[in-house]
């Protein structure tokens, strides 16, 4: 049985989604016609929308079962991404983000994917880094960056803040947690990496959820990502 204390209801789904498309609007970063078909501009689209569907493009929020997606959640859409089950496919992603003051994304690392974390503007980006141990663990062991091409040293569990317009490398194995600074606003971020798989290539810190368990209180304004194998 779910517990219902923990599920994202979709009015806040739908809610978050259309914060999202006025920041976005507001920050000048345009997303593709698609992203604003309603579930009933899907029917009928399966078949000329399979890249879409099976890479996971679009629309993705999570709270990663926190209950609580002020405080801890992400708002994701994923604008390009190849696919390791389909041979010939894109060998990058990219995906724009939305992330507000104090909102964290929880310690995590991938085990293939290496990634470059960019704000895009807005506020503030601080984000706490872990080398992993061999168990997986956090390891007590210097961490080595390249933040815009130039070198950086820090002791781990340090912080580097980005400020619009920098960008960090983050390689796989390296746990990182992210948030807005208090006082500075939403930051947009973006992400350009390896290919993306958030079925496997997650190594969370805690035992968390990626994709929520969603109370459909009301219909859904557009569909995320894991929505299609269910209205599509």
């Amino acid at each position: 049985m779910l517990n219902r204390e923990n599920l994202m209801k979709r009015s806040e789904i739908n809610n978050i989604i259309e914060e999202a498309k006025s920041f976005l609007h507001e920050m000048n970063w345009r997303l593709p016609v698609w992203a604003y078909w309603s579930p009933e501009d899907w029917r009928g689209k399966r078949d000329i929308c399979m890249e879409i569907i099976e890479n996971m493009l679009g629309w993705d929020i999570t709270d990663f079962g926190s209950g609580n997606f002020s405080s801890r959640g992400l708002f994701l859409f994923t604008i390009r991404n190849g696919n390791y089950s389909i041979p010939g496919g894109k060998p990058y992603a990219e995906k724009i983000m939305m992330v507000k003051e104090n909102q964290e994304t929880p310690y995590h690392f991938h085990w293939s994917k290496m990634e470059d974390i960019i704000n895009r503007g807005g506020g503030n980006l601080i984000i706490q880094l872990f080398n992993a141990d061999a168990e997986e663990g956090f390891a007590d062991s210097e961490i080595e960056l390249s933040i815009d091409g130039v070198s950086r040293r820090i002791p781990p569990g340090g912080e580097i803040v980005l400020g619009p317009g920098e960008s960090v490398c983050l390689y796989s194995g390296l746990y990182h947690r992210f948030y807005g600074e208090p006082g500075n606003g939403t930051v947009l971020v973006g992400e350009v990496s390896m290919t993306n798989d958030d079925n496997s290539d997650n190594r969370f810190h805690e035992q968390l959820g990626r994709f929520p368990e969603i109370e459909e209180d009301t219909p859904p304004v557009h569909l995320l990502v894991s929505d299609y194998k269910r209205y599509v």
